[in-house]
């Protein structure tokens, strides 16, 4: 086949999101017949893990039950298989097993597709994209190194932005404060005997402390709530939906609508669960029912309170936590950081209620951020200066259309970017678990590669989406 027949797509970011796109772009091609390259960058060394399962601690688990992670909704043990394969045993899909093994079924999965692509091929570059110019050929990336790369289609894949140190009260300069306590050898900043801040209640500070508990050693943990992430059951009711809620229009109405689900189904099951997990496909159509007002009286009031129960602890994980609170190893408090002052032995702390700490490090578990405004990202950036993006509502994420491709500034001509997962949480705020992830990945295959068959001239795409509704 002549090399000018191909189109290029470029998925950038390598992580869960990037590995499912890249894999449903080539079994797409493959079956629409369609010659296309993709190519994955990031310059990350590993592909599929990203920030969630680059992890090696084995305490970290997924939260969320193993049958519920397959990369193909229509096999449903996939990953159950895979792992079981892997490990020599029979893994049930609602045991919560170490994340580290999720990103190596990602990778393994996007080298079957690759491996099955008879129209596709494939390329891993280990760059980062900094900037882009669009004309009507398409789009010139621009690496980190200097090189480029001209695409037909760019799949921004960029998951949960790195965090910056707008969680600390004021600028502090010192190695003991800890930002991103997922970057590769963060946390052996902290001194092996001394006491720890964890600025932060929720999943993240739940694996930090278990990785930093020992005997001898107090982790710290505080937020302005003081919630902790409820515990999953380890075995769960099915989920039951939610009533017609046509009459939500706003947010009391809602309130009043999610508390009497729940406890109707507390009531006739005896647990809350399942009415949680029961709006889950409704939740991103509920979200775009609320007024902008609506929205942020949600994000002031009830964002919490909703995540601690939406996003669980797994019940090992919970045990764990429990039992080093039990024997003081660990303690969880509502309270607010409002000074922060290096000392040759660490870092002294001023809570807003009059308690001093003085301790060795102090660990940022607030999560990312979510305005697009305060991202770091060069690339990014380039495309808001560029008007090929602009913010999505109430700066959360970029703004997208329904199969996400990205919204141009106003009066910028449409450009041929897409994006999924958590750079759409302005449009659809439940968009960041593997569910959503699977079903944005196929949705942004079939409209790129309805592009592509369209450009090449050959109506090549005309059986794209059933090809893709198939698979």
């Amino acid at each position: 086949m002549a090399e000018a027949t191909y189109s290029t797509v470029a998925v950038v970011g390598a992580g869960a999101a990037g590995t499912l796109t890249a894999a449903r772009l080539l079994e797409a091609a493959a079956l629409a017949r369609l010659p296309l390259e993709v190519q994955l960058i990031d310059p990350a060394p590993a592909t599929g893990q990203g920030t969630a399962y680059a992890t090696t601690d084995p305490r970290h688990l997924l939260n969320v039950p193993a049958g519920r992670l397959s990369a193909r909704p229509d096999r449903p043990d996939d990953f159950t298989s895979w792992l079981s394969r892997k490990l020599g045993k029979q893994v049930g899909p609602g045991e919560f097993v170490a994340r580290c093994h999720y990103g190596h079924y990602l990778s393994d999965h996007l080298a079957r597709a690759v491996e099955g692509s008879a129209f596709g091929r494939f390329r891993r570059r280990h760059e980062r994209v900094v900037d882009l110019a669009v004309d009507d050929d398409g789009t010139q990336l621009v690496f980190a190194t200097g090189g480029s790369l001209r695409a037909r289609a760019v799949v921004l894949a960029l998951g949960q932005p790195r965090s910056g140190s707008g969680w600390l009260p004021h600028p502090v300069s010192s190695p003991r404060i800890i930002s991103d306590p997922w970057h590769p050898a963060a946390l052996d900043a902290v001194p092996p005997e001394s006491d720890v801040l964890l600025v932060g209640t929720g999943l993240t500070m739940t694996d930090i402390a278990l990785t930093l508990t020992r005997p001898g050693r107090v982790v710290h943990a505080v937020s302005r709530h003081g919630l902790v992430p409820q515990r999953h059951v380890r075995q769960p009711p099915p989920t039951i939906p939610p009533p017609p809620y046509g009459e939500c229009a706003d947010l009391p109405a809602l309130r009043r609508m999610v508390l009497r689900h729940a406890a109707v189904c507390r009531r006739l099951h005896g647990d809350w669960r399942p009415a949680i997990d029961g709006l889950r496909s409704s939740t991103s159509l509920l979200w775009q029912r609320l007024s902008p007002d609506d929205r942020r009286r949600f994000l002031a009031e009830d964002l919490r309170r909703w995540e601690v129960h939406r996003h669980r602890m797994p019940p090992g994980t919970a045990d764990a936590l429990a039992a080093a609170c039990t024997e003081g190893r660990v303690s969880i408090t509502s309270g607010r950081l409002t000074q922060a002052t290096p000392t040759p032995g660490g870092v002294q702390i001023r809570l807003a209620d009059g308690r001093s700490l003085h301790v060795g490090a102090v660990v940022n578990c607030t999560g990312a951020p979510r305005s697009v405004h305060d991202s770091t990202d060069p690339f990014i950036r380039a495309l808001l200066r560029s008007g090929a993006a602009r913010p999505g509502p109430l700066g959360l994420g970029l703004d997208t259309a329904p199969d996400g491709r990205l919204v141009t500034r106003d009066g910028h001509p449409p450009a041929p970017f897409w994006t999924l997962g958590a750079l759409r949480l302005g449009n659809l705020w439940e968009t960041t678990a593997i569910p959503e992830i699977r079903v944005q990945a196929t949705d942004i295959a079939t409209s790129v590669l309805s592009m592509a068959a369209a450009h090449a001239g050959d109506g090549a795409g005309a059986g794209v989406g059933g090809v893709l509704s198939s698979t």
